[in-house]
């Protein structure tokens, strides 16, 4: 799996991702605050992400996108999966800013076709990383395929070891929390859009996407995977 998050030399031309939404925020006359509520999150959240303090998940990068009246594509530089197959060994990994090494990061699995309505990523979540709390629409579900996670869904805390699963509207407010000394690696799956693929007109060999993972435990932990 290629560890860049971006195309070759995308990263070193593009401005971090705060000084982009700090800039798309200016030129609709926003103020923090009004971003804020309107995406439900609070001013000093979104005052982090534009300082590059805190770096947005992707259901919230959406969030704020609906606010800023931009395609979230704009600010994501995800890989699109043309075909309905993907392979362990071959996912690139991506992070929406800073090193694989020490942010969340993700693999796509989701195939995009028109009518699609599943997203699904693994995710790899570092050490003592906690996602804010969020509600949106649709629904979602968390499988652990290595390591343990806490998640709060409407005010009740549970852990998930491997194995475990969560499946929940999204409606309710959620958020997770990586509270091991371990790197996490999820399964996730949801309906909201957080890869902009709605406007998605080209067919991939089939509608569906399978993925080979024989030994994708082992490969998700093992060093240039992009478990950070």
């Amino acid at each position: 799996m290629d560890s860049q998050s971006q195309p070759d030399g995308a990263a070193s031309e593009l401005p971090p991702l705060g000084d982009r939404l700090r800039a798309r925020r200016k030129a609709l006359k926003l103020t923090l605050k009004e971003v804020a509520d309107r995406a439900d999150f609070s001013v000093g959240f979104i005052s982090q992400i534009e300082r590059g303090i805190t770096v947005p998940s992707l259901t919230s990068l959406v969030a704020v996108c609906r606010v800023l009246k931009v395609e979230v594509g704009t600010f994501l530089n995800s890989p699109r999966v043309a075909t309905p197959f993907t392979r362990h060994d071959q996912r690139r990994a991506y992070a929406l800013a800073g090193s694989l090494d020490n942010n969340i990061s993700y693999e796509r699995l989701s195939a995009s076709f028109p009518g699609s309505v599943l997203r699904s990523t693994v995710v790899h979540t570092p050490p003592g990383h906690r996602s804010e709390a969020m509600t949106h629409e649709g629904e979602e579900m968390f499988f652990i395929l290595q390591g343990a996670l806490t998640i709060e869904i409407d005010g009740e805390e549970t852990v998930l070891e491997t194995g475990d699963s969560a499946h929940f509207l999204s409606g309710l407010t959620h958020l997770t929390w990586n509270h091991t000394s371990e790197p996490t690696v999820i399964l996730h799956t949801c309906t909201m859009d957080v890869f902009g693929d709605a406007q998605a007109t080209e067919t991939p060999e089939g509608t569906f996407a399978v993925t080979r993972a024989e030994d994708r435990r082992s490969a998700a932990a093992s060093p240039g995977k992009g478990t950070g």
